[in-house]
């Protein structure tokens, strides 16, 4: 939340804006892989080794971005941050299903959204007034220390966190998934390398695009559950729900910052406020979720309409006749959605899994937030460095349109989720 509110002075000062939807999709793109990397692991060996090791690599990452002379170490060093940041978030959710029963899962994701809700609410008006006294190489460099004492403390957590699963196969099964994760990640790059260049540079564009389909066309089958791209029932599906609600809000998230900052004049601390509010939206939804037992499937479908109502309402930011400030209602809605949507579909996931596909399904769950989220986002970036050269707020609110109609896409689609 941090990072992305102080992006639009990086763009600036490393002046990188065509890259600026680059910065979000590399970080997204190597945690990709690490989702498959760590998950592998985790079903193998428990998650103690990958959640430090990513920690660290995490940590690293940080200190370069903050470093960074020019714009391509800064997305390199966003790469390693995705690296790090891959490996963490599916090894917590591979810790979760080992510790706790079914029933307690959804107070579980409540507790998880309500630990990310303080960062999430101080985290970018601290970051923008930083940035906007100092400068936005303090906050990624500062990031670093606050991660310390979190692992300190998880430290006797991981010693009991589990040990080796030998049920799991091995071999030959766990290099063709790295592989797979390789296609895929190296496959969305290409793709969104040729989307990005189609107005400028065709004769090159149209072959990486191709080639990234083709790849991504190899990969994915390894990666997520059999019948997911032919949207089957139940877990494939339910796979395939976390990418189109990733997809809706973080494709919009990327660019709101953006907007209020380059097209509405909004301060970066002005601008990060509306991250916040999403992220108290999602707060809320998640503890909603947690308090009685719903039908999962009808908060996955609700969540939809919230998320697409945000995106759409969010989009009134970009007239000058209206205030800036309507995208922080806008973005309370989209969060509802998004804590209602995302905790549900966690908790299906873990319903429909084996205890030693946990790991597997986790990561795959991740693989489909990631791939969503970064494709989301590069599309957006392709839309509005093309409309945008001309028309900043045009290309804005057609990126933030078309990710509207993913989440009602995904209305539709949700009914999916049921296995009968």
């Amino acid at each position: 939340m941090a990072v992305g509110t102080v992006m639009p002075e990086v763009s600036v000062d490393l002046k990188a804006l065509d890259l600026y939807a680059w910065s979000f999709s590399t970080f997204l793109m190597a945690g990709l892989f690490m989702n498959v990397v760590a998950g592998q692991w985790s079903d193998r060996h428990g998650p103690r080794v990958p959640f430090l090791l990513g920690v660290i690599v995490f940590g690293a990452g940080m200190v370069l971005g903050g470093l960074a002379p020019g714009k391509e170490l800064f997305i390199a060093a966003r790469a390693i941050q995705g690296f790090g940041g891959g490996a963490v978030i599916v090894t917590i959710y591979v810790m979760i299903a080992r510790a706790y029963p079914d029933a307690l899962r959804p107070r579980v994701f409540a507790a998880l959204s309500a630990a990310w809700v303080l960062p999430s609410i101080i985290g970018p008006t601290i970051a923008g007034v930083v940035a906007d006294l100092a400068s936005w190489r303090a906050v990624f460099l500062a990031i670093v220390p606050l991660v310390v004492p979190g692992v300190i403390m998880l430290i006797p957590v991981l010693r009991s966190a589990g040990a080796e699963d030998r049920t799991a196969p091995a071999g030959r099964w766990a290099w063709g998934r790295t592989f797979a994760a390789t296609a895929v990640m190296v496959g969305a790059g290409l793709l969104l390398f040729g989307v990005e260049r189609l107005h400028t540079g065709p004769a090159l564009a149209v072959p990486a695009a191709l080639a990234g389909l083709v790849l991504l066309g190899a990969g994915l089958p390894r990666l997520l559950p059999a019948g997911a791209l032919r949207f089957a029932r139940g877990l494939p599906t339910t796979i395939v729900m976390r990418a189109v609600l990733a997809a809706a809000f973080f494709g919009v998230n990327a660019f709101i910052p953006l907007m209020l900052h380059d097209v509405r004049g909004f301060t970066v601390a002005q601008a990060g406020i509306a991250l916040t509010t999403g992220a108290l939206g999602w707060s809320l939804g998640s503890y909603l979720q947690s308090r009685r037992s719903y039908d999962r499937v009808t908060l996955v479908r609700a969540a939809t309409v919230l998320v697409a109502a945000g995106v759409l309402l969010s989009i009134l930011a970009v007239v000058p006749a209206i205030t800036g400030w309507v995208s922080v209602p806008a973005w309370i809605v989209a969060g509802l959605g998004m804590g209602l949507g995302v905790a549900s579909v966690n908790v299906l996931m873990m319903q429909q899994s084996a205890p030693e596909e946990q790991g597997r399904n986790s990561a795959a769950l991740q693989v489909a937030d990631t791939l969503g989220s970064a494709l989301a986002v590069g599309f957006g970036g392709a839309i509005t460095n093309g409309i945008g050269h001309g028309n900043l707020p045009l290309g804005i609110a057609v990126t933030f349109a078309l990710m509207a109609a993913i989440a009602l896409a995904g209305t539709g689609l949700s009914a999916r989720m049921r296995t009968r």
